[in-house]
């Protein structure tokens, strides 16, 4: 008796391992968050506006206190616009501080192909009766939001001037997001600081910024004194 309810255990359990989930998908509607500051105030119709920021921020971080780094830029003449990352969690215990990231490696091809149509979606909203031929665009991701520019102006229908990376890390290199042929088609620059605490942490910084002037010899690297942040000073060069 002892032997046949093992035997039968035994039975169901090789029955249960046999059953395997499977991964699906689905397309849901989604609100995004954005923020913009200069133009007229809304960012949403036809104006002075000659030049248009896209920034778009780090991990953790929300668009509302990202934007304001750009104060110096903003103006009636220049519109700068802050999308905020679908995925927003708590950053602390007691659940007061909060930020949002744009992808972590789960399920990160359907992550990316979300925010990229986010993006387009709100690039179209922004350009809107705008003359594209008439407006400057500058594409400008920091931090995460590096990698996440260089994506969305491979895959997606933003059409920018210029691309500014600041303090990105690119644990592949640069042309695992940005392939080369589409770098070739606008100036690149790359912006960090020298106390970049993040740079500072890997086993060879300066191979690192090496490897990304060896991927892209055309991209531009802007070096400053200062950490991990937007400096607005170092920002005042690109208006």
């Amino acid at each position: 008796m002892k032997n046949e309810k093992t035997t039968g255990n035994s039975r169901d359990s090789s029955a249960a391992d046999q059953i395997m989930a499977t991964e699906h998908h689905l397309t849901v509607t989604r609100t995004a968050r954005f923020h913009t500051l200069g133009g007229d105030g809304s960012g949403e119709r036809p104006d002075s506006v000659t030049n248009i920021w896209f920034v778009l921020h780090g991990y953790g971080q929300l668009a509302r206190y990202f934007i304001r780094k750009f104060d110096v830029i903003a103006d009636e003449h220049t519109l700068v616009v802050a999308p905020e990352a679908l995925s927003r969690f708590y950053l602390d215990t007691e659940f007061n501080r909060m930020g949002a990231s744009w992808l972590t490696r789960e399920d990160r091809d359907q992550e990316v192909a979300d925010y990229v149509a986010y993006l387009d979606t709100l690039y179209t909203r922004i350009m809107q009766d705008r003359d594209p031929a008439s407006v400057k665009i500058t594409l400008l991701g920091f931090s995460q939001g590096g990698a996440t520019a260089c994506r969305w102006v491979t895959h997606g229908k933003v059409s920018c001037d210029r691309l500014i990376l600041w303090a990105g890390y690119f644990a592949n290199g640069l042309t695992d997001v940005l392939p080369a042929s589409t770098a070739a088609q606008l100036p690149v620059t790359y912006v960090y600081g020298r106390q970049d605490e993040y740079i500072e942490q890997m086993p060879d910084p300066d191979a690192y910024i090496m490897r990304i002037k060896q991927d892209m010899p055309h991209v531009q690297i802007d070096a400053f004194e200062g950490k991990h942040v937007i400096d607005r000073d170092v920002l005042k060069r690109y208006k």
